[in-house]
């Protein structure tokens, strides 16, 4: 009984190192993945009658493999083994013998296979359990001693196996009609190589040996799944493999190169696979590549987009306004669902996009524009008083409507300067932007003499004599109460808020270009020039913020009491929100929204960023930095869709000082964290300034899937911007115009011209003495 169970134990080890010889010694075929078959599998010669037997039952070529690969002598030489001897003793006997031994180029690949079988520490199975799992995969040529209904029962095993495959790979639609005429006409094969793709797998006996191993680590299934798509658009047949996956939970964990599963090749459209495959849903995606990570299938087509467009300009073209027979505006929004309150009305600040995509259509219509400019410029000079107290001379209407007087007879224009505005604050923006669309209309049309009329050129210098008169402030910056821009209600942006100093600075360099320097012209191109030097270098200076400044204002000491002070503005470190020392990349930078005595406003207004990069507020290094920041983190500021009008929202205790509690502003919503599509036309313009359009690309590819399906609404609520408006109005018409900018500009960059304000040229700045810390 001895001797007989050490011969079993030295045919049992001669069994898997020839295995994993003949796995190293695969032919070229298997190699290369192309049309391969099985491997073959081979025992260990125990006598020269069972070797006759052997050879009877196998084909020749397999006889010539495995006399290839496995020495003549071998099984006789290890049966004199004393069977008293350990395992562990005879593997280490085993290996001194063959050290002792001349080395040759058929026994070199064994020792290597001994080796690597010793330090696997896999669990050994008896010829006996070999022989079973070496029939549970059919071979690629059954043996002419395989009967009918063998050959049956292995289709019976096969056919589960890729069903079950199938299902889990969500290929369920492949045809299994003709998989038995299949498995007869040797349709077993390996995958195409990919790059991917690394070696064959072993073979059942090894699958079984393996197994044993892999159970002892849990992996979900859905790691497996994972693997095979990542492996191959092919489907595989190992029903018994994937059967002990699912009882074990788990697949071995390793840092070698996954497997290449096994095959069945059938008649799938590989080209559709493999699309399938490579490309997976991914929602967390690369910022960085998202463009070019993008499928086919989220963007649209170009009849699509033709057809978006055509939309938009049929409800752009039902929201204009006539007056006495001319169009002088757009409506605000035309929901039909909701009161209109006030969207009845054309808002200046609205009409800009609506202007400039009607300067930008080919060809260009500049009616509207000169209209709307003209009949602005009218009630400009009209008596505006709020109570008991009147507005400056040069103060513009937030918005105007069309009204019928039954005395008169005929069509009188009805304006607003912020008496009936939530909050009653006057409107700071309408100036500037009247401003900016007159410097694009003269562009556009190449005419000037539109701008040098009398009445033109006397409303300019009115809006300048308002914003550039004497007063108690310190610096070039504007004060500005609360809601006086596109942010109309409380949201403490009151005191010199980003988005009115990047305004102030546009226009002013627009009315620098119109100005005649007659009838007094040439005082304020002085008053002009000056404002400018200082308000760019104060908003470079001060309302700069990258990580570098970032972590000077974190060690900022105060209480500094000289012209040498490094925090000027007095700025309690301990002042910093939390949120914005994870916000901040190591790559890019922005203006706060806010810089006064004392305070900081670190929130990130979109708006007042890029109006700083088109008026060339922004240097061209902060420009770049503003663009990086949004690519950073565009899950904040793009989200599900474009885009937030400031970031992050006030909530909690904060938000109840700030908002008054304010319903409308409740966090993510409306000005509180909201997402604006509008805001969509000043992102394009500035990423082609900076030379970035793929960002903008990507931002108007985003919009294009839903703006139209939700009715083109005002506005979305949620962190990313996940759900219309709870409040926002349909059909609004700045929504619509943005887009149109935005594409028109997408289209054809020169667009850009018509908004865009080259860099001033640096000259005759003022010497400002600042301390080596404050530097970045």
């Amino acid at each position: 009984m001895a001797s007989g169970s050490g011969g079993e134990r030295e045919r049992k080890r001669s069994h898997e190192p020839k295995k994993e010889s003949e796995k190293k010694h695969s032919t070229p075929e298997e190699a290369s993945g192309k049309e391969s078959v099985f491997p073959k599998k081979t025992r260990g010669k125990e006598s020269p009658s069972q070797e006759k037997e052997t050879e009877r039952e196998h084909a020749s070529s397999e006889e010539e493999s495995e006399e290839e690969h496995i020495s003549p002598g071998k099984s006789s030489e290890k049966e004199c083994v004393p069977p008293e001897r350990t395992p562990e003793k005879e593997t280490v006997l085993q290996e001194k013998e063959q050290e002792r031994m001349p080395a040759s180029p058929e026994k070199e690949p064994e020792k290597q296979n001994v080796s690597a079988e010793g330090a696997s520490g896999r669990e050994r199975v008896s010829p006996e359990e070999g022989l079973e799992k070496e029939h549970v995969m059919p071979e690629k040529k059954p043996s002419s001693s395989d009967s009918a209904s063998t050959l049956e029962a292995k289709k019976l095993n096969l056919l589960p196996a890729v069903k079950y495959l199938l299902k889990e790979l969500d290929l369920e639609h492949v045809d299994l009609n003709n998989l038995p005429q299949m498995v007869e006409q040797d349709s077993y094969s390996y995958p195409e190589v990919t790059e991917t793709s690394e070696k064959p797998l072993d073979s059942p006996a090894e699958i079984s040996v393996e197994k044993t191993a892999q159970s002892t680590e849990n992996v979900s299934i859905g790691s497996l799944r994972g693997l095979m798509l990542k492996e191959s658009h092919s489907v595989g047949a190992n029903l018994e493999r994937y059967d002990q996956i699912h009882e074990d939970k788990g697949l071995k964990k390793t840092d070698e190169p996954p497997e290449k599963p096994l095959v069945f090749r059938t008649e799938v459209d590989e080209e559709k696979a493999v699309s399938k495959f490579k490309h997976p849903p991914n929602i967390e995606t690369n910022i960085g590549n998202l463009d070019q990570n993008t499928s086919p299938g989220s963007r649209l087509t170009g009849t699509e987009s033709a057809s978006l467009m055509d939309e938009a300009w049929e409800r752009l073209q039902k929201s204009l306004v006539y007056f006495r027979g001319k169009p002088v505006g757009t409506l605000a929004a035309m929901d039909p669902s909701t009161e209109p309150l006030n969207y009845n009305q054309v808002f200046v600040r609205d009409f800009v996009p609506s202007g400039l995509a009607c300067l930008m259509r080919t060809p260009p219509e500049p009616e509207i524009v000169k209209n709307f400019l003209l009949q602005t410029l009218h009630l400009q000079g009209c008596q505006k008083k709020i109570d008991n107290y009147t507005l400056g001379e040069g103060v513009m209407p937030a918005s105007f409507k069309v009204q019928f007087d039954p005395k008169l007879q005929k069509e009188t224009l009805v304006a607003d300067f912020g008496g009936s505005a939530i909050g009653r604050v006057a409107p700071v923006d309408s100036v500037f932007w009247w401003i900016i669309l007159l410097r694009s209309y003269t562009k556009c049309t190449g005419d000037s003499s539109f701008s040098e009329l009398p009445q033109v050129q006397g409303g300019m210098k009115s809006i300048l004599k308002l914003c550039l008169c004497d007063g108690f402030n310190n610096f070039p910056t504007l004060l500005c109460a609360d809601g006086c821009c596109m942010v109309d209600r409380s949201m403490g942006i009151n005191g010199y808020p980003i988005e009115i100093q990047s305004l102030f600075y546009f226009a002013l360099r627009c009315a620098r270009q119109m100005l005649k320097p007659e009838h007094g012209g040439k005082e304020f191109f002085k008053l002009i020039d000056a404002r400018i030097t200082a308000l760019s270098f104060h908003i470079q200076t001060y309302y700069w913020l990258d990580i570098t400044q970032l972590n000077n204002i974190y060690r900022y000491k105060t209480e500094e009491y000289s012209h040498t002070a490094v925090n000027k503005f007095n700025i309690i470190p301990d002042s910093i929100p939390e949120w914005l020392f994870d916000f901040m990349p190591l790559r890019g930078g922005y203006f706060i929204g806010n810089v006064s005595p004392g305070r900081m406003d670190f929130r990130w207004f979109l708006a007042g960023n890029c109006i700083a990069i088109l008026s060339s507020l922004a240097t061209s290094e902060q420009a770049t930095a503003i663009m990086d920041l949004v690519e950073e983190r565009w899950e904040q500021l793009i989200g599900e869709m474009p885009l937030k009008v400031l970031y992050p929202a006030v909530e909690g205790h904060y938000w109840e000082l700030v908002t008054g509690c304010d319903p409308k502003n409740t966090p993510w919503s409306y000005h509180n964290g909201g997402s604006w599509p509008v805001l969509l036309w000043l992102l394009t313009a500035a990423c082609i300034k900076i030379g970035k359009p793929q960002i903008a690309k990507r931002a108007i590819d985003v919009v294009e899937q839903r703006l139209s399906k939700d009715g083109w609404p005002e506005y979305y609520d949620g962190k990313t911007g996940r759900y219309v408006g709870k409040q926002a109005r349909k059909f609004q018409t700045w929504s619509i115009a943005g887009y149109l900018v935005a594409k028109m500009m997408i289209e054809d960059e020169s667009n850009l011209l018509v908004i865009s304000h080259e860099e001033e040229k640096k000259t005759n700045k003022p010497r400002h003495t600042r301390s080596a810390s404050c530097f970045f």
